[in-house]
């Protein structure tokens, strides 16, 4: 497996257009926002050097990202690191005995091809590696 940079940091909001207001302060643009409806998610990216933030917005009160913010509230939700070979790192991960919340890639925002380690693996931490072409 080869990781080939942080992808992006994923931080959960109540309201993305309410949170957006502090990176438009900042200068920074968003890359692009659309709908993951699968995930039951709303996102915006914001550019920041070789990597991004990304604001997750829950679109429904049973997606992740609700049950997320009932839970702990607003922040960082989630590590993304960029991969080579996102079929290849789940094999590897799986055969090494890292417990994975997704064993088979599933459609990310951007085009992006995602899958989860579980936090029990990690130390607490919700890990996702992500594929981009």
């Amino acid at each position: 497996m080869k990781i080939l940079k942080v992808d992006h940091i994923g931080i959960a909001v109540r309201n993305l257009a309410e949170s957006a207001k502090l990176y438009d302060l900042l200068g920074i643009e968003p890359a692009g926002m659309e709908e993951v409806a699968e995930q039951k998610v709303k996102v915006a990216f914001y550019p920041l050097g070789d990597t991004e933030i990304e604001l997750l917005e829950s679109t429904s009160p049973d997606g992740p990202i609700a049950k997320y913010l009932e839970k702990n509230g607003e922040g960082i939700q989630h590590l993304a690191l960029r991969v080579d070979n996102l079929e290849a790192a789940l094999s590897e991960l799986k055969a090494k005995g890292v417990r994975l919340i997704d064993e088979k890639p599933r459609y990310g925002a951007g085009g992006a091809k995602i899958a989860f380690i579980h936090p029990k693996s990690t130390g607490g931490i919700l890990l996702e590696l992500s594929e981009r072409t």
